[in-house]
């Protein structure tokens, strides 16, 4: 069984990394793009390029945003990843249509892609590798263990809270503001008596990859309430502690390192739930299960839309990636045919011009304050 996948092998890193491995491990040869390849290739013409004809197609959003012509024509079902899935969602069920599958990453918004129209889209949210967290028990010279990025307007609660977990409230942890390879986290996570979630500022319930490592590593995952984790069959004070607000945080901690069995009793119960339900091996087969469940059904909504509609989500999706050039293309194609959904056009074009001038701008003046 083949599946291309709609990026180059380079582009595969982190969870994509972690996807690619578990699905080669499966048996299952994973055929990526070469490097050079246009980002609105034809897709007859990557078909062409594989070594036999695929089972399925995968999309799988990664930082090469390609975006093949023809995947409404195409007879192989195709499956698209939408990872941050609670970022413009409605903008997000609009490309997804193009897709006959499409796994969605937190709980929620199968309902909403759902109600949308779009009939295949499933749950695959985060997961971990297991061979990272398995092994002898380490010695957990650490109260408090974090890893993440700090940095930005979306994580301004972070970076206050951060620096005074470690400073003025004096709690022993990793070296918190610096970078880590998944080998590295899964060290100082194993050797963390506890662990705390700080979610995004837009979206705290977030159920990320962290809060699986966490709980995969045997520490004990203090996460805001709610989260999307209940959502996914975790319970608080069973799998996890949740804390309301960040005042929080210091009086569990505090107490939770002095209880150790009551620590000790709630984190192994979190590593093994993860372990034995939310490994990326386990997202494949469920993944690879639905192929074969729905036996080449093929629901992508846009199967059924004008070529109009269809060009102008293509020109929607490409200037939404900063790949103007594709969406200039679709623009010329749209004008042929219809002068409103070319205005449309030419307004997200617009829109996203002006943000990669603000960017750039933001950018210069970075450099030369």
């Amino acid at each position: 069984m083949t599946i291309l996948c709609l990026c180059r092998e380079d582009n595969l890193t982190n969870t994509l990394a972690e996807y690619a491995r578990a699905i080669r491990t499966c048996g299952v040869r994973l055929e990526c793009v070469e490097r050079g390849t246009p980002l609105n290739a034809d897709l007859g013409d990557l078909l062409k390029a594989c070594a036999e004809e695929p089972a399925a197609i995968l999309q799988p959003e990664s930082d090469f945003p390609l975006l093949p012509q023809g995947l409404a024509q195409t007879q192989i079902p195709t499956i698209c990843f939408q990872v941050d899935t609670y970022a413009f969602p409605k903008r997000r069920l609009r490309w997804a249509s193009l897709f006959d599958h499409v796994a969605v990453f937190h709980p929620g918004y199968v309902e909403e892609f759902r109600r949308g129209g779009h009939p295949g889209a499933f749950l695959l949210p985060h997961a971990v590798r297991r061979e990272l967290f398995e092994g002898g028990e380490l010695e957990r010279t650490f109260d408090l263990g974090w890893v993440g990025q700090s940095q930005g307007p979306l994580y301004r609660r972070r970076a206050a809270l951060l620096p005074a977990l470690a400073g003025m409230f004096k709690f022993k942890m990793n070296e918190w503001d610096r970078k880590y390879s998944a080998e590295e986290l899964a060290e100082v996570y194993r050797r963390s008596r506890i662990v705390v979630n700080i979610g995004r500022d837009d979206y705290p319930q977030d159920a990320n990859l962290r809060t699986f490592e966490a709980m995969a590593a045997g520490a004990l995952l203090l996460t805001s309430q709610p989260t999307e984790l209940t959502r996914l069959g975790f319970e608080d004070g069973v799998h996890f502690i949740g804390y309301r607000n960040p005042q929080e945080i210091t009086i569990l901690v505090r107490e939770y390192l002095a209880g150790e069995s009551a620590r000790r009793r709630i984190a192994d119960a979190g590593r093994e739930k993860v372990l034995r339900q939310h490994t990326y091996d386990c997202r494949v087969k469920t993944l690879l299960a639905r192929l074969e469940q729905d036996a080449g059904k093929l629901f992508a909504p846009a199967r059924k839309w004008s070529e109009g509609r269809v060009r102008l989500t293509y020109l929607d999706f490409f200037a939404a990636h900063g790949a103007l050039d594709c969406a200039t293309a679709e623009l010329r194609q749209i004008a042929r045919r219809s002068l409103r959904n070319a205005m449309a056009g030419a307004s997200l074009i617009a829109r996203a011009w002006a943000r990669q001038s603000r960017g750039r701008l933001a950018a210069l003046v970075q450099r030369n304050p």
